[in-house]
């Protein structure tokens, strides 16, 4: 077993999730979970299929988040992971409902930091065991932070 670590490109930082799922109706289905959730989401999804015709499969609303959707499953290659990019929304807005998707198996990360895939490849093929999304700490939180983070959650209409 060889282990890699592949960067996630996402130029514009913008919110993406990456998860694993098990089957091939997973396009489909988060597909219709993330319109049903938010009406006129702009979103890509690409979906790395494990058996048969091991194909990518790809939906969305946006053909730039496809595209960038389907060249990182590319990038990444590990069979039954999908990665979904997402403009004009957070993925705190379709989390909960991607989580009840029955293909779902997890969610590696939701984020718009920088993101590595820790990638095992063996002789049969590659799959994902984590992430490392962001950086590592700086320090613990000072009063002035807490200000900030309140603020910040008030501003975007997380919080009243």
């Amino acid at each position: 077993m060889q282990l890699h670590t592949v960067s996630v490109k996402n130029p514009e930082s913008l919110n993406m999730i990456l998860g694993q799922s098990h089957f091939i109706k997973t396009v489909e289905d988060v597909h219709e979970a993330i319109v049903c959730t938010v009406p006129g989401a702009k979103f890509g999804i690409a979906f790395c299929e494990a058996s048969a015709d091991c194909l990518i499969r790809w939906s969305g609303t946006d053909q730039s988040l496809i595209d960038l959707a389907v060249t990182n499953a590319q990038a990444l290659g590990c069979g039954h992971t999908f990665i979904i990019f997402m403009r004009d929304m957070f993925p705190i807005n379709i989390l909960n409902t991607i989580q009840q998707v029955p293909e779902v198996v997890r969610i590696f990360c939701a984020t718009a930091n920088p993101v590595q895939g820790i990638v095992a490849e063996t002789d049969q093929g590659r799959g994902l065991m984590g992430v490392v999304d962001g950086f590592a700490p700086k320090g613990v939180e000072a009063e002035e932070h807490i200000a900030k983070r309140k603020g910040f959650l008030r501003t975007i209409g997380y919080k009243l």
